[in-house]
Parts: structure tokens; C-alpha cells; sequence
């Protein structure tokens, strides 16, 4: 698996296909010159670390990453899609309670008000 820093403060986790499918995009779709390229390239290609699972199912995530995750003791593991997210428990509460106005205009926005 290979873990790196994801956007909002939490951690992603991701298969090793759907990580080279991911960098291989970054890098293929972006110029070297180009300033936001750089910025995806030091964010998320840079920091990026291979971890394995253990015997109990356990990841051991870097320290660099712990940090800036700010992961203390207790920890979410969301299921998104194509990647795992990895969160303090404290700050994806309180990432929940900022963002609960914007939920209704981003469910309209992309069109899944109905579920």
C-alpha cells in the first residue's frame, strides 16, 4: 500500500495500481514548468511512502505523515471510492462541523439531492 498526504489535513491510502495509475496521471497530464504541477508533485508524489500490513491488519504510518495528519490517539478510516482516508478523530469532527453548511450547496451542485 502506499500512503501520502491528502488534501484537509487527513492522510490517503492507496493500493499500489491505483497509486501508479494516479502519479503516472499527475505526471503525464502536467508540464515540469508548470507551478500547480509542482505543487500536486511536492504535496503528494514527495511525501508518499510504501507501508505493509501486519499480521493483525495494522498499517505502521510514518511519523512525517502522523504529523502532518496531526494523528494523536484515536484515529477514522473512511472507505472513499478509490482510497482509504486516514484521520485524526478529533479533526474529522471538527472538519464535519465546518463544512456543514456548504453539504446541502455541494449536494446540489453535483446533483445527488435526491438519494
Amino acid at each position: 500500500l502506499v500512503v501520502t498526504q491528502g488534501t484537509d489535513k487527513c492522510l490517503w491510502l492507496f493500493t499500489p495500481e491505483r497509486w501508479k495509475s494516479l502519479s503516472d496521471q499527475i505526471f503525464s497530464s502536467t508540464s515540469l514548468f508548470h507551478q500547480q504541477a509542482r505543487i500536486i508533485q511536492r504535496r503528494i508524489i514527495a511525501p508518499a511512502q510504501e507501508v505493509e500490513i501486519d499480521k493483525a491488519g495494522r498499517i505502521a504510518v510514518p511519523q512525517s505523515l502522523r504529523e502532518y495528519a496531526a494523528l494523536n490517539k484515536e484515529c477514522v478510516v473512511l472507505g472513499i471510492t478509490n482510497r482509504l482516508e486516514i484521520w485524526d478523530a478529533d479533526s474529522y469532527k471538527a472538519w464535519l462541523d465546518d463544512t456543514e453548511a456548504e453539504f446541502a450547496a455541494a449536494s446540489e451542485a453535483l446533483d445527488i439531492q435526491n438519494l
